[in-house]
């Protein structure tokens, strides 16, 4: 009877362990996949930015000057349009994605933050005027809220160059970057 007390205190014993490792493998594994999900939404938001039609847009939009109106866009032809509506989308994806915690607001920041206060200066008018003609003010909200992120972070952030001072061991095997600026 002894025996029987014995073997059934170790089964417990077995079945509790298997139970707090099961449990802690399936926290571990729910961590991993969260990492790499949020490294998996960084190289797709990298990899936005290399696309031909985003890069187009912001060609096209860059020189434009600050505040133009719809009219003005309209004015201007639909390559224009097109590419305010490219520019838009592409960030109001990346607002909500921040919004969500899907993205970090770190890497959007770090990765287009000096970028996005430019063209919204080029399109804030036009998002407006948006509003008002479509009696829609949830237009372009998201980028509106990235924005005011960025903006309310990037006054007291120094641009990269100045933050991580370049040596040549930072440049990788077979390149040479001077140590100071205009050092050759």
């Amino acid at each position: 009877m002894n025996d029987l007390q014995t073997y059934a205190s170790i089964a417990e014993i077995i079945g509790a362990f298997t139970l707090v490792s099961g449990a802690t493998f399936g926290v571990i594994q729910l961590i991993e996949y969260r990492r790499r999900r949020r490294f998996s939404v960084a190289a797709d938001l990298c990899r936005s930015f290399t696309q031909p039609d985003l890069a187009r847009a912001v060609v096209t939009l860059i020189s434009l000057p600050d505040g133009k109106s719809a009219a003005d866009f309209d004015a201007l032809g639909i390559r224009h349009c097109e590419s305010a509506l490219t520019v838009l989308m592409t960030y109001e994806t990346m607002g909500l994605l921040v919004k969500r915690r899907i993205a970090s607001f770190q890497i959007v920041q770090e990765l287009t933050g000096g970028l996005l206060l430019t063209l919204w200066r080029k399109l804030e008018r036009l998002v407006r005027d948006t509003r008002v003609e479509t009696d829609n003010p949830r237009f372009a909200e998201w980028v509106e809220w990235l924005v005011n992120r960025v903006r309310a972070e990037e006054d007291s952030m120094l641009p990269a160059y100045q933050r991580f001072p370049t040596s040549g061991r930072d440049a990788g095997p077979g390149t040479s970057i001077p140590a100071t600026p205009g050092a050759t």
